[in-house]
């Protein structure tokens, strides 16, 4: 029976891809991720978060539900880190320095709500050679102005050789 359910296994799944390859349906950097925890359509864990220009930055909206809980009625505290992480990065990209996260501190302020519509924001706050500061809220989306969780980050450029390195399926020049 085993053997049956490997064979079968293998006739469902096909080819799984490497590592560091880019899966065919991403528009990688920049673009749709469908396995993203946070954004993808082809997560099971994604909320999903949609973003959009804003105000100088990039905005996001999503509504987390039971399988982002922690404590009973609200988000895990990871939950609230990983959407911040995602937006953050977002924002490099928007200001045109796509980058990855080498720090995030966050701020818990309040508890965030389940089944409730939530805004994040982030924007660009400095840039130093590769290295980027980004800033970044939650709240809900009726009000902007009650900070649910406030996060800092630093995110870096990564050079050419890197870049390849990290992502050999790009055409990294």
């Amino acid at each position: 029976m085993t053997d049956g359910v490997r064979s079968l296994t293998r006739q469902l799944t096909g080819r799984r891809r490497a590592r560091a390859e880019i899966p065919s349906v991403d528009e990688f950097p920049g673009g749709v991720r469908m396995y993203s925890p946070v954004t993808g359509a082809g997560s099971p864990l994604a909320p999903p978060m949609s973003f959009t220009p804003a105000d100088g930055g990039v905005a996001g909206t999503c509504v987390l539900g039971k399988a982002h809980e922690g404590p009973p009625g609200y988000g895990h505290g990871g939950m609230s880190a990983m959407l911040l992480d995602e937006l953050m990065g977002w924002a490099c990209v928007a200001a045109g320095r796509p980058a990855m996260t080498i720090s995030l501190q966050l701020r818990y302020h309040r508890p965030v709500p389940l089944d409730t519509p939530l805004r994040a924001f982030a924007q660009v706050t400095g840039i130093e050679g590769r290295r980027i500061s980004v800033g970044g809220v939650i709240t809900t989306e009726e009000d902007h102005a009650t900070v649910l969780v406030a996060a800092d980050g630093a995110f870096v450029v990564p050079d050419p050789d890197r870049a390849r390195a990290l992502f050999p399926s790009l055409p990294i020049t």
